[in-house]
């Protein structure tokens, strides 16, 4: 267990209980899922010294906390909430490029496998816009985690609802953060929400955006991905990260104006879930050990490689630090300016 002086990072987010059909491979059935576990991973496959930031029912599972903590996890700002929370999410990948949320029945059907019974009754998630003003069961509150997680230096925001995400950069700001990633919740990556971007980024030095929220963002504004950097940049917010899955990243600096395309390392692809926080945890990683952009998005790249060749969140975590490194050295050469 990690104690309050030593903790260097936070990680806040959203916890799910995954049932995914992967690429290839057998069925992972009611495993640890959601932004914040995914991000975590990805962040201590680099470093260790972290908080974590989350709201669960008292149906979560009590191990899986425990299952944290003995990964050396501080599990104290996880408020556990005294009534049932359905966190249930489902996945099925046909092929590589393909992906759907919906429909489990006709999925496990089509492989000819038995529909698991702690999957009955499943709602399929919609495509409903966050609240501006109600906040709902796992929206954070100022007094869910200890104060001491302020004394931490670094932190990442994954994806959660648009309260907690508008809350939290000024809340963490109050302490010792230093560095402040976020990645937005598609919630509210809407033009709806265009007047509300700028207080998200405001204090926020690093936006992690997949380039799916980010066009429907801009939608009607703009189809450039470099212009949609620059004008997201322009309220504050040092460096722009665009996650383009198969294809890599767009980094843009906003200080120096360059840009980078990074591609994805040619990993083998047997469950994509969660990789995009796996990202942010590992550019954490890598920014705050070099304070170079560039390396930290190629560590957040490796580290994705390294957990998308396997099921279930905490594969990555196996592989041997070597190989990340020789990973990493592969990919440097294959940047390009744009």
């Amino acid at each position: 267990m990690v104690t309050a002086s030593f903790l260097r990072y936070i990680v806040a987010g959203k916890l799910q209980r995954d049932y995914i059909l992967p690429v290839t491979g057998k069925p992972t059935l009611d495993v640890p899922g959601g932004s914040l576990i995914h991000a975590a991973i990805g962040l201590r496959f680099w470093e260790d010294n972290i908080g974590l930031i989350a709201r669960v029912g008292e149906n979560y599972p009590h191990d899986w906390l425990n299952q944290f903590a003995e990964l050396g996890f501080d599990k104290r700002g996880i408020r556990i909430i005294p009534r049932e929370i359905d966190l249930r999410f489902f996945a099925a990948y046909p092929d590589q490029e393909s992906r759907s949320y919906k429909n489990p029945v006709a999925h496990f059907s089509r492989l000819g496998l038995p529909f698991p019974k702690n999957l009955l009754g499943y709602n399929e998630p919609g495509n409903q816009l966050d609240s501006r003003t109600q906040p709902g069961d796992l929206t954070i509150r100022l007094n869910d985690f200890p104060l001491d997680y302020l004394d931490a230096t670094a932190a990442h925001i994954a994806p959660m609802d648009y309260l907690s995400q508008s809350l939290l950069p000024s809340l963490l700001r109050q302490g010792h953060i230093t560095t402040l990633t976020l990645d937005p919740s598609p919630g509210y990556m809407n033009p709806t929400y265009w007047d509300d971007i700028p207080a998200i980024l405001r204090g926020v030095n690093v936006f992690h955006c997949s380039e799916e929220k980010l066009t429907k963002l801009f939608l009607g504004r703009s189809s450039d991905l470099w212009e949609m950097a620059e004008a997201l940049a322009s309220y504050g917010c040092e460096l722009i990260v665009i996650k383009r899955g198969s294809r890599g990243q767009c980094l843009y600096n906003h200080a120096s104006k360059l840009r980078l395309r990074i591609p994805a390392f040619p990993a083998k692809v047997v469950d994509p879930t969660g990789v995009g926080d796996v990202f942010c945890g590992g550019f954490l990683a890598g920014f705050r050990q070099t304070y170079d952009p560039l390396e930290a998005v190629l560590r957040g790249n490796i580290t994705a490689s390294l957990a998308i060749e396997g099921c279930g969140p905490f594969y990555s975590l196996d592989a041997l630090p070597a190989l990340g490194m020789m990973r990493l050295e592969f990919l440097r050469d294959r940047v390009v300016k744009a």
